[in-house]
């Protein structure tokens, strides 16, 4: 079964690589939708990803159509996991606080599924002590994060911030999936241990029941 996938596309330089990740993604039967933040239609263009993806691409979160449709709560429903790479300093400032003023921070707040970040910025704010709070709150609320790499930034400089290679973050996306579907799993085989000691408690009770008819008590006198 193919798997879901909502992937958030923020104002970087590195948008570009985004759509490698999502070429990829589409060749290996993944099923994706774009979200892209009004900044990052700046680097690249809604078309590019429609394209790739096959899928409408998402850019707003006012209703387009006559078909109500709240997009923030309904294209949740089918996801199993939210990606945002390139991630700004902007974004991972907006989910730390709770801040649901677009697409994209309204998609992830209301998602119950896995969030994984491919942070993307200088090295000055990616380092920047409020930056590093930030994703501290989010890894405590359980988001997962890769990357950022050292290397060229787009201000020329090297550093730490360049989002990280298009393969570690798909392989981190399958990972992540993969973990997803293991706990999934899991869950299904504990609640059905549950049922079927449920269905045998009666039983047991009967077995019993029945004993002490035949053969009395089963205490010694």
């Amino acid at each position: 079964m193919s798997k879901n996938i909502i992937y958030g596309v923020t104002g970087s330089i590195a948008a570009f690589k985004a759509a490698s990740i999502v070429s990829k993604l589409k060749s290996q039967d993944y099923d994706i939708t774009v979200i892209m933040t009004k900044s990052s239609q700046n680097f690249i263009n809604p078309l590019t990803f429609r394209t790739l993806s096959q899928n409408k691409v998402i850019t707003d979160i006012f209703i387009d159509d006559n078909e109500y449709d709240p997009q923030h709560v309904s294209i949740t429903d089918k996801a199993d996991i939210v990606v945002i790479a390139p991630a700004t300093a902007n974004i991972i400032g907006k989910l730390a606080s709770g801040v649901a003023d677009d697409a994209l921070t309204s998609i992830v707040m209301a998602s119950n599924v896995p969030v994984l970040i491919a942070p993307a910025m200088e090295e000055r704010m990616y380092t920047n002590p409020i930056t590093q709070r930030n994703i501290r709150v989010l890894q405590e609320v359980g988001f997962k994060f890769v990357g950022p790499e050292k290397g060229r930034l787009a201000s020329g400089r090297t550093g730490v911030g360049r989002m990280a290679e298009v393969e570690l973050i798909i392989q981190a996306i399958i990972e992540e999936l993969n973990i997803s579907d293991q706990k999934c799993s899991n869950a299904k085989n504990k609640t059905e241990d549950k049922e079927k000691k449920r269905l045998r408690r009666p039983a047991i009770t009967r077995l019993y029941e029945s004993g002490g008819e035949r053969h009395g008590s089963l205490r010694s006198s």
